[in-house]
């Protein structure tokens, strides 16, 4: 496990009730030894015990590291990502060696998801990633609602299978950049949920599905289902985030709305938000692909202070939604495939 924040740590936890020998790897050698001496996560997961079982190291402190692993979870802020990639080819790792990416955010500069970067150094058969509803502390103390995607069947269901065998639930997609963009549109929304919840719970629900629209948009372009949009790496994840009331997300937005500067605001909450920079980037590779996202980009305005509160707020409020094209060529032909598909599979069997 490559990072020993709040979500890498219970991850590890997990994976080690579930009889795998586990290593979390640290940052830094002054954060292995504060957590191997308190026997707990102080800062990120205080209260959850650390087992003995449970190996903690530096990373990078070894050069055979990952020689022996069969998993690498990569619970490394989406901006080193890159870095922490560098760090495994340089080290080396076995050919058979499944990677699988725990972030929910885009890798600069061009805001690629992670597992497309995982799939250009490792490919697709080795890459992962995990979303869903895992509120960290809650993870290890009574469950979630994971998410495994990958394009490989087997790394799927071996991802899933492990997590199941440490009590909680792990489903299995095929859709991997739906997953991560689903994860994406979850915190960007969230931002906006916190942004705009003091003017009213009406305006706080039309920036969050303005944007998971948008964000969908994006996905079906890259090949991404509206159905991962609407599961539980999606909406599940949304109202896990919604309703969390340590949700950093949800509180990097209300601290905007009270006019902290953005670069303030991790500081303000003693944690990395990756929202305040994935929604830069969300609205530039949306903006790259040539469709609209007028809420996105509002909120990376609203960011980086280009754009007032009260002016987001009016957006938010005023923006009227495309109407459905009644009776378009594209509806008739959805309606078509829906009319044949049945009688096509019942005259096949």
């Amino acid at each position: 496990m490559v990072g020993a924040g709040s979500f890498g740590t219970a991850i590890a936890l997990l994976l080690e009730r579930a009889g795998r020998r586990t290593t979390l790897l640290c940052r830094t050698s002054e954060q292995m030894k504060t957590i191997l001496d308190a026997g707990e996560n102080v800062r990120y997961l205080p209260g959850v015990s650390i087992p003995q079982a449970l190996k903690v190291r530096t990373l990078g402190a070894r050069e055979d590291q990952f020689h022996r692993s069969d998993m690498i979870f990569l619970a490394v802020p989406s901006k080193g990502l890159g870095e922490a990639l560098a760090e495994i080819e340089r080290q080396g790792v076995a050919d058979t060696a499944g990677i699988v990416s725990l972030a929910k955010g885009l890798v600069s500069p061009h805001g690629t998801p992670p597992t497309v970067a995982l799939e250009r150094s490792f490919g697709a058969e080795r890459s992962a990633c995990v979303g869903g509803p895992a509120h960290a502390r809650e993870m290890v103390e009574t469950g979630a609602g994971l998410v495994c995607a990958s394009h490989s069947e087997p790394l799927a269901h071996r991802v899933a299978e492990t997590f199941q065998s440490a009590g909680v639930v792990c489903e299995v997609s095929n859709d991997p950049v739906g997953v991560e963009l689903a994860g994406v549109a979850k915190n960007a929304a969230a931002v906006a949920v916190g942004a705009t919840r003091a003017q009213g719970l009406n305006a706080a629900g039309m920036a969050a599905a303005d944007i998971f629209l948008e964000v969908l948009s994006l996905a079906e372009l890259s090949g991404g289902e509206a159905r991962t949009f609407v599961g539980r790496g999606g909406t599940g994840d949304l109202v896990a985030t919604a309703l969390a009331p340590t949700s950093r997300n949800r509180s990097a937005g209300e601290l905007l709305a009270q006019g902290v500067p953005a670069a303030d605001i991790p500081g303000r909450l003693g944690q990395a938000v990756e929202a305040l920079e994935t929604v830069r980037l969300l609205a530039r590779a949306i903006r790259q692909t040539g469709l609209e996202a007028p809420v996105t980009s509002a909120l990376a305005r609203l960011i980086d202070g280009s754009m007032p509160l009260d002016e987001w707020v009016e957006l938010v409020r005023a923006k009227q939604p495309p109407p459905a094209r009644f009776g378009s060529p594209a509806t008739w032909w959805a309606r078509m495939r829906a009319w044949f598909r049945p009688r096509l599979h019942s005259a096949q069997r």
